[in-house]
This record gives structure tokens, sequence and C-alpha cells, in this order.
């Protein structure tokens, strides 16, 4: 009797763990527990975002390798053969403020070493966006080559004649160099030295001569800068927005409509 006792509670239990299993199995499919190789998933996910973003990156520079190869050097000097620099026209009005451009930020270098951007504006909330106070108007003149700092120099003489009295104008001449040798921080903080040896002491209080180290291809790009041979002078307002554009060396009528529109524009509020 005993025994046949112990064979049926083996039975329950057998049915007991049994059922228990099954329980278990089916909670399993509802919820299953997490995957032994979810840090692995992970780790692919992490990667194919990785490689996405290097694929962008690949293709961005193919194409500005592409374009660079395009244009070179000797485009720019058969250009400058062509129109003397003269790309096109100054712009003879002020350009509408709902029309007008945003000027690309550039970090810029002083020859005593200060560190500043361009361009400077105001915030949204009518404060300063820069630690100097912003001025009503801007004249930024661009050169990426010795050659044309000469007619940069005679273009902005008037305007500087004009206005430099003024604590709502402001004049910075941005020269660019790209080159990696003087890029190289020892090289470059020489040719600050000489640079500030250089000086020739004007008003620097109003005019600025600054410098811009490194790739300025993208910076290029935002404005449709391709010869390198010639000057680029922008007119900006308080916002950084582009009023006045020209190119090259001014002529006398362009020089009248960029003091006619640098006087407007101080009148703007």
């Amino acid at each position: 009797m005993l025994r046949v006792n112990r064979v049926i509670n083996q039975a329950r239990a057998s049915i007991s763990t049994c059922q228990f299993l099954l329980n278990l199995n089916h909670e399993q499919k509802i919820c299953p527990l997490p995957s032994q190789h979810f840090g692995r998933n992970s780790s692919n996910r992490f990667f194919d975002i990785y490689k996405l973003a290097s694929k962008k990156e690949i293709e961005k520079e193919r194409a500005r390798l592409a374009d660079e190869l395009n244009r070179g050097y000797f485009d720019d000097l058969s250009e400058l053969k062509q129109h003397g620099g003269k790309i096109a026209t100054a712009n003879k009005i002020l350009i509408p403020a709902i029309a007008a451009k945003k000027f690309p930020a550039v970090d810029v270098i002083y020859s005593d070493g200060r560190e500043s951007k361009l361009p400077v504006t105001f915030d949204g909330n009518g404060g300063d966006a820069s630690k100097l106070a912003a001025p009503k108007a801007c004249l930024v003149c661009l050169s990426f080559r010795a050659n044309s700092q000469a007619w940069i120099s005679f273009s902005i003489k008037p305007f500087y004649e004009a206005f430099s009295e003024s604590k709502n104008v402001r004049l910075y001449e941005v020269s660019f160099i790209d080159s990696w040798l003087l890029c190289l921080n020892p090289i470059k903080q020489l040719l600050l030295r000489f640079m500030r040896k250089s000086s020739n002491g004007e008003d620097t209080l109003q005019r600025h001569i600054v410098y811009s180290f490194g790739d300025h291809y993208y910076f290029r790009k935002e404005l449709k800068i391709l010869t390198l041979l010639t000057g680029y002078i922008f007119l900006l307002d308080k916002f950084g927005r582009v009023r006045w554009q020209g190119f090259g060396l001014a002529k006398q009528e362009e020089l009248s409509s960029l003091l006619s529109c640098t006087t407007v524009l101080l009148e703007e509020k």
C-alpha cells in the first residue's frame, strides 16, 4: 500500500513539473528574454550609423575634390587677363534687408594674437553677440592672394576717409592664408610678429587688419567666390547681412555708390 502511494505521489510531482515547464515556455513566447546578442546588435547599429556618416563625408570630400580639380590657378589667371579682376559691377543701390543673405562666420586673428569672429552682430534681443559693440555698418574686405591687397587698399581709401570718425562704422581687412607651412603654429606666430612690426599705426579702433589661417573652401562656397586672384568687398548691416558688394579695383561710380549706401545704412533703424 505504501508503495502504491509513493508511485501516485511521484506521478503527481511529475505532472506538476510538466505543467510548470509548459507555463514557463508559454511566458517566454509572450515576453521573450533579451537576446544574448543584444550588445552585438547595438554595436552593429552604431557602426551602421558611423558608416552612414562616413559615407556622407566621403561624398562631400569627393565633390570638393572634383570641384577643385575642375578649377585651378591657371583658370583664375586666365579670367584675370580677361576682366582684370573685375568679375562684375558693384551694386548701385542698397540690397533690401529682406533679400540680403547672411555673411558666413569666419574666425580671424590679429597680429598681436587676439582672436575674434566675423561678422560682429547684434543678437535677436538687441544685445551684442560679441565682446565688441556691433556697428551699424561694417565693411569687410577679403583678399586670398597678395596681388589683390593693393586693389582693396585703393578701393577702401575714400571709405576710410569718409567714416573714420564714426563710431557706428567698422572696417575689416581680412587676408586668408591657406598654405599648410604658414599655418604651422611656430611659422604662424613668426608671421604675425612680422605683421605687427610692419603695422603703420593707423586708427586701429576703426580699421582692423586681421588674418584667417587654414582651409577656406566652404567659406568661399557660401559666398560663391571662385577666383582667388581678385579682391572682394562686402558691406554688412548690424545683423551681418550683405547689403552691398564689389569686386576688384573699384571704379569712381562704385566708390560713390558704396559711400551713399553706407550713409543710408547708418540711417536705418
